[in-house]
This record gives C-alpha cells, structure tokens and sequence, in this order.
C-alpha cells in the first residue's frame, strides 16, 4: 500500500477530501449542517474549514514523497483526512438518486486519470513497453481496461531507463504512485449508498468494522491469494473508518453525541495506533504505511479529534483571509496535484542532482545540493505548470468552464466606484 504520492527521492508510497454554542456538560448537541446548504440562489456554500485541511493535506502529501520523514504522518494524517473529506461530501450528495450521485463522482474522478495515462501509458510504450510486459498479451490487455474504470489498479511499466537526463529511471513507477489513491476512491464511491444505510442503523458498528478488518488481515486471521484484491481490501481496512466518519459528520451522528464522547474516546484509539507502530519497527523505512493496522487506527483518532473540534467557515477568519486564493487553487486542483506530484517530484530531482556535475557547486554549496528545500521550491513550480497544461480536465469533468489558475480570483467582481465610494463614506 503507498501514501498518496512519494519517498526520496521519489519512490511511490502510500499514505495521498460555525461551532454551535456547547450544551450543558453532559447534553446532547443539537446537530448542525456541516455546509450550508443554500445561500439565496448561488446554491450550496462551500465549508472553508474543510478546503484549509484539504489543502494542508496536499502539502503535507508532498512534503512527505519527497523527505520520506517518518514522523510527518503523524503530524498530519493526509490521507485519512482526504478520505473523511471526501466521504463527508459523498454523504450531503446522496440526498439524491444514489445511481446519479455514482454518476457524478466517477465522471470528475475519470477525465484527470485518463489524461495522466494518455502521457504516461504513450511513454512507457514509447520505451518498449507492450503487450509481453506481463506473460501473456491477454492481460496485458485486458489490465490496460483499468487505466479506464480503475476498479484494481492500473498496470504500468517497472525498469524503463530515464529520459534524456529530463527524468529519472523508472520513472512509470513514480508515475503510478497515486492510482490507488484513485481505485480506492472509486470502491468508497461504489459502496457509498451502502455504507450511509449501515451507518444509520449501526453506526458504532459501521465505524468500527474496517478497523476490525484491518485488524484481522494484520494478525493473519484473513489471507487472500493474489496481489489485486488483498490490497483493494488492505486500502479499504485502512481509510474506510475515516470515509465513514466524515459520512457520519455529515449527517450529525458525531455532533448528537456528547461532547465529552469523541475528546475521550478519539485520544485512545490514536495512541493505540501509536503504540503498535513503536512496537513494530517504526523508523523512516518502516512508518505508518507499512502499517495498514496503525495507520488505521491513528487516522481514524485523528480524523474524529478534527471533524469534533472543528468549525464551519462559510467565510474565512480575518487571520485567514490573507491565505484565501491559493487554498481554493488547491482544492480546485486537487486530483490534478495529486496525480502529477510524484512525476514533478521526480523531475525536481533529477534537475537538482545535474548540478553535482559543476565543480564550484559541489565543491562549495555541497551543503545546498544535499538540502531538500530547494527541490520542494522545484517541484511546487513543477506542480503549477501541471495545473496550467492538465488542470482543465477537472473543468470539464465537472462541467464547468476550464480556467488555467482557478484561485477564485476570477469570481471576484470589483466593486464599481460609486459603491466603493459609499462604502467608504458610510465607514466615516
């Protein structure tokens, strides 16, 4: 199982989605919608609180492909977080036909994964990839249907030499490091109507279940033949009581509970994830993603602390506001971001590396090429060049207008002088 993208220098990984005024001590509190759900006739209002953990994710998701700090998922738990996002929005979705809301997911899910496979699958067999790749042209085949409907995971490449000295080897790896992401996705949505029926009827239940099936596929109780489906189900063990949770936020299950409930419960499930990954080898090459039974579990406390303690913003905080523009380019660009990270990252890499081949630089600023900072710089300018050349396809996925820097600011509207002029004078 990897993160939602990438480990130094970039070797896929897993990890890569008001307060009402608190009752008296030991009441029950009132359940409030987590967006609200319309403002006049501009429709559903975007919830700021969960667009600012959306994008410390993507951050975090990045930071963590390229250093590989262990510690940096348990700081931020990005993945189990994008998945509550996302769970949280498929719940407030299914207020209408299951059938249309699957619809709907899958088609802003799929245009940016088949442009991600148009450049990636014509390189692969640009270098000699093809249909022997896997014994049998068959499969080979019949696997390439996945780059589709990826309901197991995408075939690609392993071994291809680098490019030019543009990109480094094995690059398709690299590549194919976030298409879990996407498969694992794609089942939550499928098995969404399911879930929020379970979630109803038993929701201590439902929570708990991927977490007990995590728990019986690390301690041998469950072995499946094969690679695709175990690790399907190891995906779906690890993130789905986060799905779940934000489904369970959406519909007010977490908010009628009291108050004292989640602060206490939460901290023991995290720190039960915490002492199993200290007593298993926890270092940088053996963290929270080698660990589906760990990660689970500090996801899952972490995700509940979060949507327990937080707000919902339909403007953002003064301190905040400052921060309002690249925070909506990255929710408007999420998938792109997290499909292309790792082959930006890659790329950063091997540009940084060329200038160990100047004298002055490895002689004196040796302490510089060794930093990873200045890839970070690299790669987040190779993300935006991504977003510019390959963002529109989230556009048209979502039947919108394609825009190269969606950042809100073409929504803004300057107000005419005279009303500025008003404004100012009433303010005195």
């Amino acid at each position: 199982m990897g993160t939602p993208p990438f480990p130094p220098p970039a070797t896929p990984q897993k990890v890569l989605d008001a307060t009402a005024p608190a009752p008296p001590s030991g009441a029950a509190e009132p359940a409030r919608p987590t967006v609200p759900e319309q403002t006049g006739s501009k429709g559903p209002v975007r919830d700021r609180y969960f667009d600012l953990l959306r994008a410390l994710a993507l951050l975090r998701v990045v930071l963590y492909h390229l250093t590989g700090w262990a510690w940096l998922p348990l700081i931020f738990p990005s993945m189990g977080v994008m998945f509550a996002l996302a769970g949280n929005l498929m719940a407030r979705s299914l207020k209408r036909p299951p059938a249309q809301v699957i619809k709907s997911r899958i088609r802003r899910l799929l245009p940016p994964l088949w442009l991600l496979g148009a450049v990636g699958v014509t390189g692969m067999v640009l270098q000699g990839w093809g249909p022997d790749a896997e014994g049998h042209p068959g499969w080979w085949w019949l696997h390439l249907t996945y780059w589709i409907l990826p309901l197991s995971d995408p075939p690609y490449a392993e071994g291809l030499p680098g490019v030019q000295g543009f990109i480094g080897e094995d690059w398709a790896v690299d590549l194919a490091g976030p298409l879990w992401y996407v498969r694992a996705y794609l089942w939550y949505v499928l098995l969404s109507p399911f879930l929020l029926r379970a979630l109803r009827a038993l929701p201590v239940a439902t929570i708990a279940a991927p977490i007990a099936l995590s728990a019986a596929f690390e301690l041998g109780y469950i072995t499946l033949p094969g690679e695709r489906i175990p690790s399907a189900l190891t995906d779906f063990s690890t993130f789905g009581a986060c799905w779940i949770l934000g489904m369970a936020h959406q519909q007010g299950i977490l908010q009628r509970l009291p108050r004292y409930v989640v602060p206490s419960v939460a901290p023991a499930i995290a720190a039960v994830g915490l002492w199993y990954a200290l007593n298993h080898n926890f270092t940088t090459d053996h963290d929270l993603d080698s660990m589906p039974l760990a990660q689970a579990l500090w996801s899952c406390g972490t995700v509940m602390l979060l949507l327990h303690a937080g707000p919902s913003w339909s403007e953002w905080p003064r301190r905040l506001r400052r921060w309002d523009r690249p925070i909506t380019l990255l929710n408007s660009r999420a998938v792109t971001i997290y499909l292309w990270h790792n082959t930006c990252i890659l790329i950063a890499a091997t540009q940084w590396d060329r200038l160990w081949e100047i004298d002055v630089m490895w002689r004196h600023f040796s302490w510089l090429l060794e930093s990873s900072w200045p890839v970070l710089a690299v790669t987040w300018v190779l993300i935006g060049i991504c977003v510019i050349a390959f963002g529109w396809a989230e556009d048209l996925a979502a039947k919108r207008k394609p825009q190269l820097w969606p950042d809100g600011s073409q929504n803004k509207r300057p107000q005419p002088r005279s009303k500025v002029h008003l404004d100012r004078a009433h303010r005195g």
